[in-house]
């Protein structure tokens, strides 16, 4: 499968109401980003044993690290867990940035330094998830430094 055929295989794998939920935000995901670089990751590590929930990714990013590796990763990602759905924006060096900036309007919802996570859609602002989505895909690699 390629990786379009593994997202949609994903999403269509969940539960009547979060399988929904999911497709709305792969929409938005997609329409604020069209054309970006696509990615699924299942969760698994390199021996095959399963260490996170499967997410989507999408956009890409360069994560440079303190000893001058460097490696692709994606700049939002999306996720069911067991309790909702988690959205993902990667590479933020300022780790109080999305909950300073978002979390008063966002709703229901825990937010880490770069993880939003929220039982469903019914509980949060979709308009404020899609700033901090918007804000994922414009952030330059020079706020991403240091990640």
């Amino acid at each position: 499968m390629n990786t379009a055929e593994q997202i949609a295989a994903y999403i269509t794998g969940q539960p009547g109401a979060k399988q929904a939920e999911l497709q709305e935000l792969d929409r938005l995901i997609r329409r604020l980003s069209p054309g970006c670089t696509l990615w699924f990751l299942d969760g698994r590590n390199g021996e095959g044993k399963v260490v996170a929930n499967p997410n989507i990714g999408y956009g890409s990013y360069t994560i440079k690290y303190a000893d001058g590796t460097s490696r692709k990763f994606y700049q939002v990602g999306l996720s069911a867990n067991t309790t909702g759905i988690s959205v993902y924006i990667m590479g933020i060096a300022d780790k109080t940035y999305l909950a300073r900036t978002y979390g008063a309007q966002l709703g229901k919802a825990s937010i880490t330094g770069y993880c939003i996570k929220f039982r469903t859609l019914k509980n949060i602002d979709l308009d404020t998830l899609e700033a901090a989505i918007q804000y994922g895909f414009e952030a330059g690699d020079e706020v991403r430094e240091g990640a």
